[in-house]
């Protein structure tokens, strides 16, 4: 399901440029970032269901977690290698971007949200969000996320997300919003 969400993401294009490759290699990316960082972690993995049919999914590293030590690092190396192939450089500049912008203080990281296209436009998304967003609000807890579509910006926004800044990952790639939300 997430491989289709993020078959047009920016982001995963630029890693993976060829659109047959990609939806043959991203189910991997995401097995591997689910089994190795998110669902071994006290946040998780959220989502969304129509009758028996997960439609969306949200992953989420709860404060302090989202950096990966360096055991799980060498644990996701061999799926990401096998998803990425060649293009694990690609994968690696975005992966380098990403951390050395990523705030310190305390805060709940998400890292994915998807949708699947079928599914869009159903509030299954708002849903996996206000679900973790009342949890940050009630623990006093910021949130942190980085949109890869500028178009998803103003989705966020209607959480309390605020764009922080814009990264470029270097070598051509393409732009992220970093975006923070203060607990209410």
């Amino acid at each position: 399901m997430l491989a289709r969400a993020f078959d047009d993401d920016p982001v995963m294009a630029y890693m993976l440029p060829d659109p047959a490759s990609r939806a043959a290699r991203l189910p991997r990316v995401f097995r591997t970032l689910a089994r190795h960082q998110h669902l071994p972690e006290e946040g998780g993995i959220e989502v969304a269901r129509d009758g028996d049919r997960i439609v969306g999914a949200a992953m989420w590293d709860p404060p302090g977690r989202w950096r990966q030590g360096r055991i799980r690092e060498l644990m996701m190396l061999p799926g990401l290698f096998r998803a990425f192939g060649s293009r694990m450089q690609a994968g690696g500049a975005v992966a380098d971007t990403m951390r050395k912008r990523h705030p310190e203080e305390p805060h709940w990281y998400l890292a994915v949200l998807g949708t699947d296209p079928s599914a869009r436009g159903a509030g299954h998304g708002r849903a996996l969000m206000d679900s973790r967003l009342d949890k940050c609000d009630a623990e006093h807890s910021p949130a942190y996320l980085e949109s890869s579509k500028e178009s998803n910006v103003p989705y966020y926004e209607r959480f309390g997300f605020v764009v922080r800044e814009e990264i470029t990952i270097p070598g051509g790639g393409p732009t992220l919003w970093t975006m923070w939300r203060d607990p209410r």
